[in-house]
């Protein structure tokens, strides 16, 4: 299966193993700074070189033999799965992508069709963000849950998922960091490592590539969680917010409750 969703520096400094819609962009464009002194000019998602990417043939190997071997700081990025899901919403269903077409084009006439969501049309895109975004839960728990009417989508699978094929095929994380306190953790990732150009995170901007294509959430984030909501993000997330410590009885409290214990993920995720 080898390392899918995994970056790294072409100097080998850095092994990122990326997790959908948890600062991805900005870390993307952090390791290439790094190595190159500039960023990436355009999307990082779409970058062809200057970064090692499993995706990319020609990385795998030399992707394989580090991990394998330890021999880079490797680490990944979290979010807490109440807002991680809002914003798959609103990005992925709700919003316009690069290329001015909706998500994976027949997806949200499905949505419509089949679990009554709505999304609104540019420029006000004014539809109910509560109810729908609700409907759109049920859509996420069926194909998490039962892989029906498609299989899950990597920006609202589960975090636990991408963080674990890592760790199956033989990687080890030296650190996992928290979205919600994204400098300081990012801080620690850049002193355990050495670039080729200095790296100052006050001054990186943040690439949200998904940034004003779409309707802005109109609601606090525990307004679009009801009872029935909670549920079904505990029969999806439940590992997540265990495992990554976030506080599943307050959808309003994105931080962090407790420290990750790497012990505990590397044993739980290794199985």
């Amino acid at each position: 299966m080898g390392f899918p969703g995994t970056w790294m520096t072409e100097s080998e400094s850095v092994v990122y193993r990326v997790v959908p819609k948890c600062a991805c962009s900005t870390i993307g464009q952090i390791l290439y700074y790094s190595d190159h002194g500039t960023f990436f000019d355009g999307d990082i998602h779409d970058a062809q070189n200057g970064l090692h990417k499993w995706a990319l043939e020609a990385s795998q190997p030399i992707i394989t033999a580090n991990v394998k071997t330890r021999s880079a700081y490797a680490f990944t990025c979290v979010r807490n799965p109440y807002t991680r899901i809002l914003s798959s919403f609103f990005d992925k269903i709700c919003g316009i992508q690069r290329n001015g077409k909706r998500y994976r084009g027949n997806l949200v006439p499905l949505l419509i069709q089949k679990y009554g969501i709505e999304v609104g049309d540019a420029p006000d895109f004014e539809f109910d963000q509560i109810r729908s975004f609700r409907r759109f839960l049920l859509f996420a728990r069926d194909t998490i849950r039962w892989r029906r009417p498609m299989e899950p989508d990597i920006h609202w699978s589960g975090m636990s998922g991408h963080v674990g094929t890592f760790i199956v095929n033989g990687g080890l994380y030296n650190k996992i960091v928290w979205t919600e306190t994204f400098d300081e953790g990012m801080q620690q990732v850049l002193d355990n490592i050495q670039t080729r150009h200095p790296v100052d995170l006050s001054a990186i901007p943040r690439f949200n590539e998904s940034e004003g294509h779409g309707p802005k959430r109109a609601h606090p984030v525990e307004d679009y969680f009801d009872d029935m909501s909670m549920h079904l993000i505990k029969e999806m997330y439940g590992r997540d917010f265990d495992l990554f410590k976030y506080d599943f009885d307050n959808p309003g409290n994105k931080l962090p409750i407790g420290e990750i214990d790497l012990d505990e993920v590397h044993a739980k995720l290794g199985d």
